[in-house]
């Protein structure tokens, strides 16, 4: 079965899908990494009657059965997250309400999956959001929500901090009373200015080095109460400096969509964990990688993982910040969701162009887990454009 492709050349082109594709399946060995996958949320097209206005309109069904098909394969999931278009489409409540679903949803589920969920200041208006006493109310409000669910605590880097030009000071005094007052250990977040420009110098400085020493130092405070750290600055060679001074114990998270294979595998002496919102659209080839790695299987590690590094960084090119249109695309040519409808309509934040490159490497990389009916959905997506099969 072929289509033509449009390029990004502007020209037309035929293309046959020719990929063998993964079989999603649970690990067969216990993993030697925790991977959390950040998952999208599904709309509900039928409900949804007016877009960018009130709450978004969720299928409550086919989100849940995402989560799940994710847990079958030994993942675990960062709930509510910027992936879920947490400020982009998403409000606190639905956040709310999608947590609670999900550990309600996880406490039933056959391999008691790890869940750990976005805490943040979004419900607040930012004209409120004024001093550090203010920003730290905002984020235990959320947090004990979360707690009172059940699921561990991320706490998200807040936009909040930015706005008001927070120096070391403002950040120190917020975080060290969230992570002193959790139940549990937390994971902090650190998202780069490439993924939300609103965050740029966050930590209270804009040199990264700077920033660095100030979250270690608050990290070393209290290691006990700090299950990790998510980076997000797509910099591989900062983040092997970075976890490397980590205290013992702590684990580093990557959230770098572009290197993620080098740095999970590591250099011999330190690695990293994932958090990834690129494992919820890869999870066949994530989890069967992270398979083989626990078998100390380097090759085939490489070899799964390989092919989903040009797609990932296809999904997270610049800006950025419109990766979550990616997610949801892949999830519909596989199934996962019934239509190509985002909250607030996020799907249009990318190109035709984009999307037809996203189909040759996902194909490429194994990951159309049905070929014939993907293309069918491409070619349903590519007659809206006016590219005519």
């Amino acid at each position: 079965m072929t289509l033509i492709l449009p390029t990004y050349q502007g020209e037309l082109e035929t293309y046959a899908p020719a990929g063998t594709p993964l079989v999603p399946r649970a690990p067969k060995v216990p993993l030697t990494r925790t991977a959390f996958a950040a998952a999208h949320v599904v709309s509900d097209p039928m409900l949804d009657h007016t877009p960018r206005v009130g709450r978004p309109a969720v299928d409550w069904d086919a989100t849940l059965q995402f989560r799940e098909g994710l847990w079958d394969q030994g993942l675990g999931l960062a709930e509510a997250m910027d992936t879920a278009q947490r400020g982009m489409g998403v409000d606190w409540d639905t956040a709310l309400e999608l947590i609670q679903r999900t550990m309600a949803a996880a406490r039933v589920h056959s391999l008691s999956p790890r869940v750990a969920c976005g805490a943040g200041t979004d419900h607040a208006d930012p004209e409120s959001l004024r001093s550090a006493d203010d920003i730290l109310a905002a984020y235990e409000h959320q947090a004990q929500a979360i707690e009172e669910a059940g699921g561990q605590l991320i706490l998200m880097a807040s936009r909040a901090f930015t706005a008001i030009n927070a120096g070391p000071d403002v950040y120190h005094n917020v975080y060290r009373a969230l992570i002193d007052g959790s139940s549990e250990p937390v994971i902090l977040h650190w998202l780069g200015d490439m993924f939300d420009p609103a965050l740029k110098g966050y930590w209270g400085s804009n040199e990264i080095e700077t920033a660095s020493d100030f979250v270690l130092s608050l990290i070393s405070e209290n290691p006990a109460k700090v299950d990790g750290i998510k980076i997000s600055l797509l910099d591989q060679a900062h983040e092997e400096t970075f976890r490397a001074r980590l205290p013992e114990g702590v684990r580093l998270y990557t959230g770098d969509d572009f290197n993620y294979a080098d740095l999970i595998a590591g250099d011999g002496k330190h690695y990293s964990h994932a958090l990834l919102g690129i494992f919820a659209a890869i999870a066949p080839a994530a989890s069967q990688a992270l398979e083989a790695l626990a078998e100390n299987d380097m090759e085939k590690y490489h070899a799964l993982l390989a092919p989903t590094v040009p797609l990932s960084r296809e999904i997270f090119k610049a800006p950025t910040r419109f990766y979550k249109a990616g997610i949801a695309f892949l999830a519909w040519l596989n199934q996962a969701q019934s239509h190509f409808v985002m909250p607030a309509g996020f799907q249009s934040s990318r190109g035709v162009c984009h999307y037809a490159q996203v189909f040759r490497l996902a194909d490429q990389a194994g990951l159309l887990l049905s070929p014939d009916e993907a293309t069918a959905r491409m070619k349903t997506l590519l007659k809206l454009y006016g590219i005519e099969q």
